[in-house]
């Protein structure tokens, strides 16, 4: 491209020193053409090197979100899966950071490396990849004693949580054994003794074995959960049985059931009986006023209505949160205002803010230790020129479990 441009400027200045001489030289339209001529490859090559550039720019930028996807995953990652041991097994299934995975081998079997091995910040595993290997001892190497006999030892106490071990001499060592679950007795080696896992792995990194209570049974563990509650499929946590929906309840017809976390509750709701009003039931938890007489003042000065809300929650639920929305489909008035009504224990436990123009929230401050039941009122006021022209109760019953799930 440079060396066309070239050529045609020194055409250019070749035909000037020609035309003194009085030769002939190309016309002025044909240097013009081939000028344009020029020009038109240089945008055309102009055009080409800006669209490299701006591909290069996109693979650049490509490569830089990549690397910063593959730092966050990196980041956000567990260790490496470990292999489960052949004539052995795995305890634990965490890969996170902090927890422990632990190995135990079969019956005949020894562990060779680590017995446990954490997942550490690095992302790596302490220890070493341990292996279940034939225990085998030999302390007589020569020749005439290559001979092995299986030996009867005196039997031992046995019962549930403790069993026999099985033996056998190989060349003049003995090496026992027991089933899974049980491990050499510190006693004797002939006496095998249950192994608790339930005090073994409690509250370790890896967490507890049960969410509730952990049963240790001869060879193994079952979890156990407290009344009110199922253990769940993987045979370690607890699910709430829903009382009010499998009909398990005492609750009478003019009661109501509220099905809490280990329980029930039987709720009756009665409308308020108040000076100067009366209240009818418009719904199963709502009441309304009655009309007021038009002289009547004090009546109109008391709740037109009372809403009665029922929840259930675990013990220690954590706080701030919000527990409950009070809302106005209409504003009547020019200002609405929310409260807190009640004593000092739902003022320990709850406040009042308003979330927009027309809403307030009940909010948790603290948490509640179950089991317990509390209870919260808020009051929704509607004034037009600082003057009330409507209150709405609602009313909240919070029934706290006794156990935190």
């Amino acid at each position: 491209m440079f060396i066309c441009a070239v050529n045609v400027i020194f055409l250019v200045c070749f035909c000037s020193l020609h035309q003194t001489f009085g030769q002939d030289c190309p016309s002025r339209n044909e240097i013009q053409g081939s000028l344009r001529q020029v020009q038109k490859l240089l945008s055309a090559h102009e055009a080409s090197y800006m669209q490299s550039l701006r591909n290069l720019k996109k693979k650049i930028s490509a490569l830089q979100s990549s690397a910063g996807k593959q730092t966050s995953k990196t980041i956000n990652s567990t260790c490496p899966k470990l292999d489960a041991l052949i004539n052995g097994r795995k305890l634990g299934k965490s890969h996170h950071v902090g927890h422990e995975v632990h190995f135990l081998c079969d019956p005949g079997y020894e562990l060779v490396g680590s017995e446990t091995r954490v997942c550490q910040e690095t992302l790596t595993w302490s220890g070493q990849q341990p292996i279940c290997q034939v225990f085998i001892t030999i302390t007589n190497t020569s020749a005439t004693a290559a001979a092995a006999a299986a030996t009867t030892f005196p039997a031992a106490t046995t019962g549930p949580f403790v069993r026999p071990s099985r033996c056998t001499t190989v060349q003049g060592t003995t090496h026992c054994t027991c089933e899974p679950g049980y491990t050499i007795s510190g006693r004797d080696s002939y006496t095998c003794a249950d192994i608790d896992e339930c005090e073994l792995f409690h509250n370790g990194q890896a967490g507890r074995l049960c969410l509730h209570a952990c049963v240790n049974t001869p060879g193994g563990y079952r979890c156990s959960c407290p009344a009110g509650y199922d253990v769940t499929r993987d045979g370690r946590s607890c699910k709430d049985i829903d009382e009010c929906a499998t009909r398990q309840n005492n609750c009478s017809k003019d009661q109501m059931c509220i099905n809490t976390y280990g329980g029930f509750q039987c709720v009756r709701v009665d409308c308020p009986k108040i000076r100067n009003a009366t209240y009818v039931k418009t719904s199963p938890m709502r009441c309304e006023r009655n009309p007021c007489p038009v002289e009547n003042k004090a009546c109109s000065q008391t709740p037109n209505s009372f809403s009665y809300h029922y929840m259930a929650v675990v013990s220690n639920l954590s706080a701030p949160r919000v527990m409950f929305r009070v809302s106005a489909l209409r504003q009547i008035g020019d200002t609405l205002r929310f409260s807190l009504l009640g004593g000092k224990q739902a003022r320990r436990h709850f406040t009042v803010q308003r979330s927009d123009r027309l809403t307030g929230q009940l909010m948790l401050v603290t948490p509640v230790q179950g089991p317990a039941t509390v209870e919260a009122e808020v009051e929704m006021s509607e004034l037009e020129r600082r003057v009330q022209v409507g209150r709405y109760i609602t009313k909240v019953t919070l029934f706290v479990s006794q156990y935190d799930f």
